[in-house]
């Protein structure tokens, strides 16, 4: 098994790193939360997890312990393989994962490409107990989906130039109205429509 490998990167793309080691350039299956951790670096140590099945050996490639433990923790959900567990690690943060399958938030695991609500409540079932042991006390903190909303629409606002104090008075309004409100443009176009 290879635990991790480090060298130059000599090949970077949103999907894959070619990393050479000794001469050896070895082509590693990433995320895009990896890629964004890699792309201004010449050389860095990426952790690995070698994928082996009757006609093929892929190594998935993670820039930290944290993704590749919870990219394990995917793939041992039925249904979900390896590129599912990248595309879901490509379209939240390790956090959002986490946060998401405590809080039982099904529909923002299911905005995944690939994952319909059945599997996100499958998903859910199997890794709630796992992720709440591994975070312990962390898991108190970890941001609900409703707080990851929030942060986003206030960003957008403020670029806008609108000011701050009336800004997250008027999206914690909208919020607290519309609690299944899990879109940060529909927040943002009703909290406009509030403002004007």
């Amino acid at each position: 098994m290879i635990g991790y490998l480090r060298g130059k990167l000599t090949i970077k793309t949103p999907t894959y790193l070619i990393i050479e080691c000794n001469g050896v350039g070895y082509q590693v299956n990433i995320s895009l939360n990896t890629f964004s951790t890699v792309e201004d670096k010449t050389e860095a140590t990426i952790h690995t997890y070698l994928h082996v099945r009757e006609d093929n050996m892929s190594l998935f490639g993670f820039a930290d312990l944290e993704e590749k433990d919870i990219f394990q923790l995917l793939i041992s959900v039925n249904g979900i393989g390896t590129n599912t567990a990248r595309v879901i690690l490509s379209y939240m943060t390790v956090q959002e994962i986490k946060a998401a399958i405590m809080h039982e938030d099904v529909v923002s695991i299911s905005k995944v490409k690939g994952i319909g609500p059945k599997t996100a409540k499958r998903l859910i079932l199997d890794l709630k107990d796992k992720v709440m042991k591994e975070s312990g006390d962390e898991a108190l903190n970890l941001p609900s989906t409703n707080n990851i909303i929030k942060k986003e629409s206030l960003s957008a606002l403020l670029a806008l130039g609108f000011p701050k104090q009336s800004v997250e008075k008027n999206i914690n309004q909208v919020l607290s109205k519309n609690p299944t409100l899990d879109n940060v443009e529909d927040v943002i176009k009703m909290v406009l429509k509030n403002m004007s």
